[in-house]
């Protein structure tokens, strides 16, 4: 996760903010006021995902919802702190990527219901559907190549969100369970349209080189059969918001300008002076730029963010 540290500094800062709002608030409930149930994520990624599932029946709201913000330094306000400890349903991306939820959520009601992204990864650490977790700063020094927390870029954990979604608002909602079971079919099904365009990288470009600017797209990359050749040490560095040592800016500005690689997929909405300049280097080197984010951009939902980028791949490659 980006500037990690300062991250925690931040959230550590706005403690007595929180505890405020907390007092003033329920610890947790399943309805509002007027018995409307409410569904908050914490990021627009996840409200859309949560927002294909319930339909027209329930109120999603996102936290963070602006396309220039930056998850990994956003600072919960004591507002997003009611939100989330009234919320019916919290819906969240896990493993430390949002760990302000984590921050908010563990000292209000243990059985209010959760649903973390991270926790359905096939084979990843799981701290049990639908309870808290501590979520940690799981991302600092652990290896990229075997589990990521940008876990909206596995289409199979989306899914498998979903399905929990649909599980959990029936539990609070069993009138309209099987509408909201329905809406997950149809959201799997979706999900299947952009598994098609990767498998199709796949076939065609089964172990393509390629880069990154930091490993925020790891699990599309994986689905498409590439092969990121980014030294470690580069995309580590950027991702953690430290500036990579001049050798791992060297190799990874080899990799463009001799043409190593067949695509540069780049994070806009993190960039600093050293990704603009690797952009600017692989553009000069004619080297395909793909653009990747962290939250939805205006007017997309979900489904087609996500088709949008992986189309983007491909044709990066052609």
């Amino acid at each position: 996760m980006r500037a990690s540290s300062g991250f925690r500094a931040a959230t550590a800062a706005v403690g007595l903010s929180f505890a405020a709002a907390l007092t003033l608030t329920a610890c947790g409930s399943d309805t509002t006021g007027d018995g409307t149930l409410t569904v908050v994520a914490s990021t627009n990624v996840w409200g859309s995902v949560a927002q294909a599932v319930a339909g027209d029946k329930v109120d999603v709201t996102s936290i963070i919802a602006e396309p220039s913000s930056d998850p990994h330094s956003f600072e919960a306000s004591p507002t997003d702190a009611a939100k989330l400890t009234d919320a019916s349903l919290i819906v969240y991306n896990g493993g430390g990527y949002d760990h302000f939820v984590d921050d908010i959520i563990g000292t209000g009601n243990s059985d209010q219901l959760t649903v973390n992204a991270f926790d359905l990864l096939e084979g990843g650490a799981h701290a049990g559907e639908g309870e808290h977790s501590d979520g940690g700063d799981s991302h600092e020094g652990h290896d990229h190549g075997d589990v990521n927390e940008h876990v909206w870029f596995d289409v199979d954990t989306v899914d498998a969100t979903a399905q929990s979604i649909a599980d959990k608002l029936g539990q609070l909602d069993p009138d309209n369970a099987d509408a909201y079971k329905a809406n997950a079919a149809t959201f799997h099904g979706q999900l299947e349209q952009i598994s098609a365009i990767t498998d199709g990288i796949a076939a065609a470009h089964k172990d393509a080189p390629v880069a990154q600017t930091e490993p925020i797209a790891y699990y599309l990359l994986q689905s498409a059969g590439l092969e990121d050749v980014t030294p470690p040490d580069f995309t580590s560095a950027i991702e953690n918001g430290n500036d990579p040592a001049p050798a791992a800016i060297a190799a990874t500005r080899q990799l463009l300008t001799g043409k190593q690689v067949q695509a540069l997929v780049y994070n806009v909405q993190t960039q600093d002076r050293v990704t603009q300049d690797v952009r600017a280097t692989a553009e000069s080197a004619g080297i395909p730029v793909v653009e990747v984010t962290e939250t939805l951009p205006e007017g997309l939902d979900y489904i087609q963010w996500q088709t949008n980028t992986a189309e983007s791949l491909a044709a990066a490659l052609q």
